[in-house]
């Protein structure tokens, strides 16, 4: 399930230091405007110690962790909604990605300049915002333009719904709110929303790059960040970007965990990113688990069994006839499939079942 959360940012306030640490990927990192042209994209492992302890227990042959897509977009500027900078380009690349991860310059340094000569993210951020909303206001006036006729006049009720949709977010990006503080209150509205990508209706996490001492409080620049977002139902995540980098060169598990109780952290701001994107995506983990393999497989949450099913393979989800679930800690609790079985823990779903975050799972199907 190829999701992706792009880093977004001015120039020069982390995304490439952060992107490198996330993946193998190697961005340039460099003290200047653009050294990131085209979007680079990097596969990371998602972190999960249930993956861990099923390993432990099944010692399979196999091991596949679930994984997320992050795409490291080159530099925004000022005007970029007009053409300025890398202007359409890096709205293009952000419009194809599922969700945004905003980096935020919440530090000083004068060995690395900023496009606008001082610090400060909460002024960063409304560059950036102004641009998206510019965007999609020009987006939603488009389509206004085409539907109010039809919708007044008409009596169209689908383009009606559409009209009253488009006037909510242009009432909103008008404001200088992003499109996802408007409620939708009917799965028609959202179909016929998600179908607009507008830019500011993505979930969007605001990491504050912040120094080493900020590493594990936050600063004035945190605080001002984490004020400016109160009403905007987005995320925020502090994230000492170069502290970062530096533990990724540790060659060991156990040099890595004592930088970090050195700076006063119990994992790395890697791992909680990461487990953070994988969150704002809406995403969950169902494993498969045996002597061949233990694997952790991507779900949207709230999908069904059937659905489920079809992530493993297409067959599955065609030709599904009933799902065998353990509860992971019943798993964990009883210590092997036969002895769930035997306790009578084993539940058999049929179409209807929600999937939780957790369930291990056997599908039966036929095609």
């Amino acid at each position: 399930m190829a999701l992706q959360c792009g880093i977004v940012g001015l120039p020069n306030v982390g995304k490439s230091t952060l992107f490198n640490c996330l993946s193998n990927a190697k961005a340039q990192s460099a003290n200047f405007p653009f050294c990131t042209i085209e979007p680079n994209v990097g596969v990371i492992t998602v972190p999960d110690d249930r993956l861990n302890k099923l390993v432990e227990m099944c010692n399979p042959r196999s091991i596949v962790p679930a994984t997320v897509e992050i795409v490291d977009i080159a530099g925004l500027v000022q005007g970029a909604s007009k053409g300025e900078g890398l202007g359409n380009k890096f709205l293009a690349n952000i419009r194809e990605t599922d969700a945004i991860l905003h980096v935020l310059r919440c530090f000083d340094d004068d060995n690395v300049t900023h496009v606008h000569n001082n610090v400060d993210p909460v002024r960063d951020k409304e560059i950036i915002d102004y641009e998206l909303q510019i965007k999609d206001l020009e987006t939603v006036e488009s389509r206004i333009a085409r539907t109010q006729k039809q919708a007044q006049t008409g009596g169209d009720k689908v383009a009606k719904m559409q009209y009253e949709v488009l006037r909510k977010f242009q009432e909103a990006l008008q404001q200088g709110l992003p499109a996802r503080t408007v409620e939708l209150e009917t799965p028609d509205e959202q179909k016929f929303a998600r179908e607009l990508f507008l830019l500011t209706s993505k979930p969007v996490m605001y990491v504050c790059n912040v120094d080493d001492a900020s590493a594990v409080n936050g600063n004035k620049y945190v605080d001002a960040v984490r004020e400016a977002i109160k009403d905007e139902n987005a995320q925020l995540l502090i994230v000492a970007a170069q502290t970062e980098s530096e533990i990724a060169e540790l060659d060991t598990y156990e040099e890595r965990r004592e930088f970090l109780a050195e700076i006063g952290l119990e994992e790395s701001g890697v791992a909680r990113l990461i487990r953070a994107a994988y969150a704002l995506l809406n995403l969950k983990t169902f494993f498969t688990a045996g002597a061949d393999e233990v694997r952790a497989w991507t779900f949207i949450d709230g999908s069904k069994a059937p659905k489920c099913a079809g992530v493993i393979h297409t067959d599955f989800e065609k030709g599904f006839i009933r799902a065998e679930v353990i509860k992971y800690d019943d798993y964990v609790t009883l210590g092997s499939e036969s002895a769930v079985r035997e306790a009578g823990k084993m539940a058999v779903e049929g179409k209807n079942y929600v999937v939780q975050d957790g369930d291990i799972m056997h599908f039966l199907f036929n095609v």
